[in-house]
């Protein structure tokens, strides 16, 4: 069996000592997640069977959309049918849609280009209940495996059919990680603790900042700025805060960011900074973080 490579870094447990700070994917606003119990490769782009799956898989690549394969915990059903899900996570007005398909190759009629643009692509009813993601991907990183699947395992326990097994989220030197879907907050560096409040925070309508990794499908900087806004004004709930731009500052390695806290409008001035490599040269991975630098409170917004 191909074992996915470790970042060095894991000692199998919880340390909580890198920083996470606006490490969530960018590129991420859009989700297309499939359920498929495995064996999964180390890029989901390279899945050859079943083979309506991976032409699903590749068309959401191409058409801008995030394809993860999904799986339940412990025993898992051979498919189909299959779970599926669309999520659209940019911006205020984000959502769910998903049904069981009797047919994988059903997944050709979807239109992913709706999706992308935040539009239904024709799956199914709206969903209430979030979407709660672990990444298991052992294949693509042997942390992922080692970390996510026990504690996908112990999350499950409490959150039941909320709880799937995903592939690679990004930043696999903070296994475990965990993506709170539809609003795409990703956590990192995770033990059971820190799960669990992250999950809890998530279904009252909050974010925990401890752990907190950004929002995926917003950039590195807007997503430090949110943080830092948080932080400073303790407004903790997932719609209380909205960048509304980031600028940089030419011949720095700053950024100028204006942040919107329910009524209130903050200037945040944050630097990129690097930080050393945990894990050694072969992670491959962004090893920035940010500092703030200036937050001053800018005027009372009208916001409505």
């Amino acid at each position: 069996m191909t074992r996915g490579r470790s970042c060095g870094h894991c000692p199998g447990s919880h340390t909580g000592e890198r920083p996470c700070l606006a490490t969530a994917t960018a590129k991420a606003g859009a989700w297309l997640l499939i359920e498929h119990p495995g064996p999964w490769p180390e890029r989901v782009e390279d899945l050859a069977d079943p083979a309506p799956v991976a032409g699903a898989v590749r068309a959401a690549k191409r058409a801008g959309v995030r394809p993860q394969l999904i799986r339940r915990t412990g025993r898992r059903r051979a498919t189909p049918p299959l779970q599926v899900y669309a999520c659209f996570s940019r911006g205020g007005d984000v959502w769910i849609e998903g049904r069981e398909l009797a047919d994988p190759a059903e997944l050709a009629a979807l239109d992913l280009a709706a999706l992308a643009a935040g539009r239904s692509p024709g799956l199914g009813e709206r969903v209430a209940e979030p979407v709660l993601l672990v990444c298991t991907h052992g294949r693509r990183n042997a942390c992922c495996a080692r970390t996510g699947a026990p504690l996908a395992r112990s999350l499950a326990t409490r959150f039941e059919r909320l709880i799937w097994e995903t592939t690679h989220v990004g930043g696999d030197r903070f296994a475990a990680n965990l993506v709170c879907l539809p609003h795409g907050f990703l956590y990192g560096d995770l033990g059971e603790t820190e799960a669990n409040a992250a999950a809890d925070a998530y279904l009252r309508g909050e974010v925990s900042l401890p752990r907190l990794r950004g929002r995926a499908g917003t950039p590195e900087p807007a997503q430090a700025a949110e943080h830092f806004a948080r932080a400073h004004t303790g407004r903790l709930g997932v719609d209380d805060a909205t960048v509304v731009s980031v600028t940089g500052i030419p011949g720095t390695s700053r950024y100028e960011a204006v942040v919107h806290v329910r009524r209130s409008r903050y200037r945040v001035i944050l630097e990129a900074v690097q930080q050393p490599d945990p894990c050694g040269s072969d992670c491959g991975e962004n090893q920035r973080t940010y500092v703030v630098r200036e937050l001053t409170l800018l005027n009372e917004a009208a916001l409505v």
